[in-house]
């Protein structure tokens, strides 16, 4: 889910909130369920050590502790950020532990700043930036809820960091590549024996600001610590964010051998060939949909990102005219790959009309998650306040009924593998 740059401009000093007691540990029908797998793992003769923390993949099937894994979460963009602007604010660590209650397994977050400026801390004081983040994991242990870490949100905050243009995603030797490599090292290593970290991804919806016409380029904003001016050299292609990709990927592996992978990559425009290879917004056949899925979730990454969201038209990608199609073609494609498919966003905006006309969008990607046997899932948005207007959910709002629905479903494919 893109966020409005206006939206985001108030976004640099985080949200101010009253600071509410910590969170206390919570022992949940999703923890006794994890406590039941690590039991039944044992009669299977592998050995409480010898299970991976966190999620992986065998033979093309997402597990943990030692058995197949499907799970609907939550995007929770401002779980770490909001710590790292305002340490002194908890909320985000007592809503952590109510998503865990509430059957909610796992939360997708940034873990970063958006800006360069937000980013700052991890160059001037990483002692004070980790204590910060080591925070959300200790809260996320206690209360048995993974995180999905999502380390480069923003696809030109890297190279405005070190001074450099987009196109130095795309050589080995760059100043962004060796700061992707040293941030990633510095992630895996210190938090890859925690079980609270179910994988690791690499950004978000990056793949939308590839191979574009009519000079597509990153934000200005010198204030927030971007480069002062753009060029064509920073017009992305996919070719350089695959070299990022690469890196990225073979860091991680050569510390942390099992935990998924991801892109945090949007599914492929519908017409996401065609603008490769002609420049046009022609759409692309379902062959091509597959070509380009593959594409952009390389390995060494192992399961297969796509956002996905209500189109009014129902021109979805790789042919689908409605979501259940749209899930389903993701999830063919994805599993004949022999990669999990992680649908990493979808939701139910409030312009879709009344409650009901909401809600029914909302059953409508549930039922596509369940009945295609979607192995990860994750909503748009938690507790974000500058999307009230659109997509942010809480328990207190009147979007809170998702949460619910999410539960019961989580609770459904517990029981049926």
């Amino acid at each position: 889910m893109r966020i409005e740059r206006r939206e985001l401009r108030k976004w640099v000093l985080g949200c101010e909130q009253d600071d509410p007691p910590l969170p206390i540990r919570l022992f949940t029908i999703v923890s006794l369920t994890f406590w039941l797998a690590s039991i039944l793992g044992a009669g299977t003769g592998i050995s409480a050590e010898a299970i991976p923390h966190g999620l992986y993949v065998r033979d093309g099937v997402l597990m943990k502790d030692a058995k197949p894994y499907r799970g609907i979460g939550a995007n929770y963009f401002s779980l770490f950020s909001r710590v790292l602007s305002h340490p002194s604010d908890a909320s985000s660590l007592s809503n952590l532990a109510a998503l865990a209650h509430a059957r909610i397994p796992f939360v997708r977050f940034m873990c970063g700043g958006y800006w360069p400026v937000e980013q700052q801390l991890y160059l001037t004081n990483r002692e004070a930036y980790f204590e910060r983040l080591d925070r959300i994991v200790r809260c996320a242990e206690s209360n048995s809820i993974g995180l999905i870490p999502s380390l480069f949100w923003y696809f030109a905050t890297a190279p405005d960091l070190v001074g450099e243009h987009l196109d130095a995603l795309g050589n080995t030797n760059s100043q962004s590549i060796a700061f992707i490599r040293r941030y990633t090292e510095d992630m895996v290593r210190r938090y890859r024996d925690s079980p609270a970290i179910w994988g690791w991804e690499f950004g978000n919806e990056h793949d939308l600001d590839c191979d574009l016409p009519n000079h597509h380029r990153p934000a200005v904003w010198p204030n927030l610590g971007t480069a002062k001016e753009r060029n064509e050299r920073d017009e992305l292609k996919f070719a350089q964010l695959r070299v990022a990709f690469a890196a990225f990927g073979e860091t991680v592996r050569k510390l942390d051998p099992t935990r998924i992978i991801l892109s945090g990559n949007a599914t492929p425009r519908p017409s996401a060939w065609h603008l490769v290879h002609e420049q046009k917004w022609t759409a692309d056949t379902e062959a091509q949909f597959d070509e380009m899925l593959l594409r952009q979730n390389p390995d060494p990454m192992n399961v297969v990102s796509v956002h996905i969201y209500h189109d009014r038209k129902g021109a979805y990608s790789g042919g689908a005219k409605t979501i259940s199609a749209a899930v389903a073609v993701a999830n063919l494609h994805a599993t004949r790959a022999g990669k999990p498919l992680f649908l990493g966003e979808f939701g139910a905006e409030r312009s879709l009309g009344s409650r009901e006309q909401q809600q029914a969008v909302f059953e409508e990607f549930i039922d596509a998650i369940v009945r295609h046997r979607v192995a990860l899932a994750a909503f748009w948005v938690f507790d974000l306040g500058l999307q009230d207007k659109e997509w942010n959910v809480t328990f207190e709002n009147d979007r809170g009924y998702m949460l619910d629905l999410i539960g019961k479903a989580n609770h459904f494919m517990v029981f049926t593998p």
